[in-house]
C-alpha cells in the first residue's frame, strides 16, 4: 500500500465512457484519498449541468469553466481526479495535470463508449443521430493528446472498475 510520502495526486484522463469517475472513486477510497470529478465540479459551480451550460455558453464557454476548475484541483494535494474527456484539449490543462501529479490515461474503445454511454443524456457531444462518428473524431482528435500527457496508459474494455484501480495502484507502487 502506497505510505502518505508516497500519495501525490492522480488525474484519470481518458474518453467519455472509460470509467474515469467510477475507477476514480474506486482508486480514491482504496488509497485513503479524495476523489473529485472535475465535471462535477462545475456543476456545483455553476448552479447547472453540463448540458446547460454547454447549450448557454457552447463548448468554448465550458472550456473556460473547465480550465479554471483544474486549474484549482490540481493545486490540491493528495487528491483523485476524474477529468472531462475533453479537457486535454487545452495545453494548459495538459501542463497542469503533468506538471501536478501522475497522469493515467484509461483507455477505450469506440464500442465500449457507445454501450456504455448510450443511455446517458448527459453527455451534449453525443446528442447526435452519429454518436458512433462524434466519438471517432473525438478519439481520432485527443488519443494523441491522452497520451502525451500520461505518465501510464490503462485499458478498461472488458475489466471491473475496482480490477483496474487495484492493477493503477500496483503500477503506482512500482514507481
Amino acid at each position: 500500500m502506497l505510505t502518505m510520502a508516497e500519495k501525490r495526486n492522480i488525474f484519470l484522463v481518458g474518453p467519455m465512457g472509460a470509467g474515469k469517475s467510477t475507477i476514480g472513486r474506486h482508486l480514491a477510497q482504496q488509497l485513503h484519498m479524495e476523489f473529485f470529478d472535475s465535471d462535477t465540479v462545475i456543476e456545483d459551480r455553476t448552479g447547472a449541468d453540463i448540458s446547460w451550460v454547454f447549450d448557454v455558453e457552447g463548448e468554448e464557454g465550458f472550456r473556460v469553466r473547465e480550465e479554471g476548475v483544474i486549474d484549482d484541483l490540481t493545486q490540491e494535494q493528495g487528491i483523485v481526479l476524474a477529468t472531462g474527456g475533453g479537457s486535454v484539449v487545452s495545453k494548459e490543462n495538459r501542463n497542469r495535470l503533468s506538471a501536478r501529479g501522475v497522469v493515467v490515461y484509461l483507455e477505450t474503445t469506440i464500442e465500449k463508449q457507445l454501450a456504455r454511454t448510450q443511455r446517458d443524456k448527459k453527455r451534449p457531444l453525443l446528442q447526435t443521430d452519429a454518436p458512433r462518428e462524434v466519438l471517432e473524431a473525438l478519439a481520432a482528435e485527443r488519443n494523441p493528446m491522452y497520451e502525451e500527457v500520461s505518465d501510464y496508459v490503462v485499458r478498461t474494455d472488458d475489466q471491473s472498475a475496482k480490477v483496474v484501480a487495484n492493477q493503477i495502484i500496483n503500477m503506482l507502487e512500482e514507481r
